[in-house]
This record gives C-alpha cells, structure tokens and sequence, in this order.
C-alpha cells in the first residue's frame, strides 16, 4: 500500500534527535510522499533543508500560518509572496493559511486579510490552498462566500468541524483532512467520517501534534498514517488498501503529485 500524509512538519525541532530515523520510518510505512506546509519566516530554513535533502519524498507548501499573524504581518506577507512568486512550480500549495481564533482575537481583523491575499494568490498562481481553521469555521466560510469564487481547490486540514460543515466545505470545493483525531473518542469526527465520500478525505498527521491511539500523547510522525487509515476503513465499511488507494488518487490529483 502507498499512502500520502498531505500534512506533516518533520521539519520541527520536535524531530532535531531522529529527523532521518523518522523519515525511514515513514518509508517503511509505505508513506510514498509527504507534504510540508510552512509556518513563518522563521520555518522556512528548516522546511526548505528538509525538502532538499529528500527530495523523492517531500514536496513543500508556502504559507502564513494564521496564529503567526502578529504586527509585522506585512513583512510575512511579503516573505511568503517573494517565495511562491519567484517559483511557483517549486511549490504544490498555499499553506498553512486560515484562521485561528481558538486563543484570543487580537488580530482576528489581520487574519482575514492575510488569508484574502494568500487566498488570491492562489487563484492567480492556480494552487490549492491548505486552511487552517479552530473556532473560525463560520468566520471562514463568510470570508469564502465574499470572495464569490464558483469552487475552491483545496483542503481544510486536521477538519474538526460538524457533519454540516464537512457538506458544505465539500460543496465548495474541499477535500478534508482526516488525522488522528478521528481514532479518539470523537462521534463528530466519526460521524463526518461517515458522511463524506472517501474521494473528498485526504490522510494527513500534522506531526508532531495529534498523534493517534494507541500512541495519543506522544510525538506524532508522519509514519502513524496507516493507523489513521485504518480507522478510516473501519468507519467506512471498507478495506485499508481502499482507503490507501483513493486517498492517495485524491492527493496526487488535488496537488498535481
């Protein structure tokens, strides 16, 4: 089986003892490729060494992460569109970009506008876009109506929202990115599961964060993919290698791998 984790930050420090072990690890699981999304000025040396270092295995993202929207936005801004427009074959998506309201709403107004222009950005540049969205799904679907577009290509990573919203992010366009919260104790995430077409569902980690049971608590690695697929399956009534299968189709055709 050959699978895609469309989310993962090897790259993090988290993984600074045992980068190359984690890697292998991950090969050996049958995690064919992996996509890094980045943060902010400060990941992009540690991603782009990675990505260079692999490259038979990793792809990268270029993106403005909404919890690093601080006062010198603008600055980011501008590192994240000198990046993606100086190559923008180098990159697969616009990512990690979105809304994060979870913490405070400080620079809930700059948030929205630096999603807007990597939003844009990436309808010039015809990438997807990897959203990050906690406890701002309805800011985000607003900001997605305005924005009056027919349909979206993209993913709205590690989904955590309703059955409901699951329906209309995938009426918009979306795939959803299924990671190990879906084997915790979760009906929502197992309902959504349930209720979204296996071609919308993407498999991702977000490692180091999130890892899956039985390994809940520890360092999540992009090698736990096969335990999220195989909860997948058993949600959907259907074979692991299915899953591998048609997660991994809906990842090489939404990123042109």
């Amino acid at each position: 089986m050959i699978f895609v984790d469309t989310h993962t930050h090897l790259y993090d420090e988290a993984f600074d003892a045992d980068r190359d072990d984690a890697v292998q690890r991950a090969v050996d699981a049958g995690v064919a490729t992996m996509l890094l999304p980045d943060i902010d000025s400060a990941s992009t040396n540690a991603l782009d060494a990675l990505a260079a270092l692999y490259p038979q295995y990793f792809r990268r993202m270029a993106g403005l992460h909404p919890t690093s929207v601080k006062a010198d936005y603008e600055q980011e801004l501008a590192h994240v569109k000198s990046r993606l427009f100086a190559q923008p074959s180098s990159f697969i998506a616009v990512g990690e970009i979105g809304m994060d309201l979870y913490w405070d709403r400080t620079f809930e107004a700059e948030q929205r506008e630096v999603m807007l222009q990597q939003m844009e950005w990436a309808i010039e540049l015809d990438l997807p876009v990897a959203l990050h969205i906690r406890k701002a799904h309805n800011e985000v679907f607003n900001l997605l109506r305005e924005m009056g577009q027919r349909s979206y290509r993209g993913v709205m990573h590690c989904f955590g929202g309703s059955v409901q919203e699951a329906h209309r992010a995938v009426d918009m366009g979306f795939h959803l990115g299924i990671g190990g919260v879906v084997t915790f104790k979760n009906a929502t995430m197992a309902e959504v599961v349930k209720a979204t077409p296996l071609e919308r569902l993407l498999l991702e980690t977000d490692a180091p964060y999130l890892a899956p049971v039985p390994h809940r608590g520890q360092r999540n690695e992009s090698a736990f993919i096969p335990v999220v697929a195989a909860r997948i399956a058993e949600l959907k009534g259907v074979s692991v290698e299915q899953v591998a299968e048609q997660t991994t189709e809906n990842a090489r055709s939404l990123f042109r791998l």
